[in-house]
């Protein structure tokens, strides 16, 4: 029975790429000593700033983002597969991208996603996030090969489009991250329902890294980093929002197991809309 150790590294991402990545390295480095060898990063891993003007004056393109840089050279030395849950960088049409980046044991970019949702909503609390403002929404679904399997790519308000994570399955995902920096409001009601009920829809594995705690630039983030098996069972968890390491073991044939008791990815059915 094949395993894989994996680790979310829950961060509290400040608003510059040079102290995000100084955040960032010795979380990795702990959850690579534990035996990690496929580990998730959340959101923002590179910068977390609210003011556009002056995030907009910090984005680099990938290739230069001094954070995503180190953590390329962080994964080639300790021979990890690393998932960037995301970092927020400078297209090369000028506009920015929230982009999910994994990186292989030889420092090199295996895959790339772009979000596909982009949160603009008004909350009850009186919060404003308009997201299309300053990304642009990615166009495709993305499930990287790995040699512990498909993984499939999301990022945060993915989270609440179901069609996206069968979509993923059906392309070959056994699990998926979903690197998240969800606000405290919906995080308290919606977090892990949702990451729960994606891990039973697609009889996935779902690692959900996550920003916690009040950050640098005054926004409060949710926390609660969560490992769910493909039965729903939640194998390990953050219980706070401070910084630190999940870490959990997977069974590999695990999801080719829940998948024939209940083989719902093989029953979809035409149907005329109301």
């Amino acid at each position: 029975m094949a395993e894989l150790r994996v680790a979310l590294v829950q961060l509290r991402t400040p608003a510059s790429q040079a102290a995000a990545l100084a955040h960032a390295e010795p979380l990795v480095r702990r959850a690579a000593e534990a035996g990690a060898r496929l580990i998730v990063t959340p959101e923002a891993t590179n910068v977390l700033q609210r003011r556009r003007e002056l995030l907009f004056a910090a984005l680099t393109t990938l290739e230069g983002d001094p954070a995503v840089s180190g953590l390329r050279a962080l994964a080639r030395e300790l021979r990890i597969w690393l998932l960037i849950g995301s970092a927020l960088v400078r297209r090369d049409d000028g506009r920015a991208a929230n982009r999910s980046v994994l990186v292989g044991p030889d420092g090199g970019v295996a895959a790339t996603y772009d979000k596909l949702h982009m949160f603009d909503v008004d909350l009850p609390t009186g919060e404003r996030h308009r997201e299309s403002e300053a990304y642009v929404a990615g166009e495709a679904a993305v499930v990287a090969e790995t040699p512990f399997g498909g993984l499939g790519l999301s990022v945060c308000y993915d989270l609440r489009f179901p069609q996206l994570y069968r979509a993923l399955a059906k392309r070959g995902a056994d699990l998926i991250a979903v690197p998240s920096a969800f606000t405290v409001p919906t995080g308290e009601a919606h977090w892990e329902v949702l990451l729960r009920a994606r891990a039973v829809e697609t009889g996935a594995f779902v690692l959900a890294a996550a920003q916690g705690g009040r950050h640098e630039d005054g926004r409060a983030t949710w926390g609660r980093s969560m490992i769910v098996d493909p039965w729903g069972r939640v194998l390990a968890r953050a219980d706070d929002d401070e910084p630190q390491v999940v870490i959990a073991d997977l069974e590999l044939d695990e999801p080719a197991r829940v998948r024939a008791a209940i083989p719902a990815l093989t029953h979809d059915r035409a149907f005329a809309a109301p």
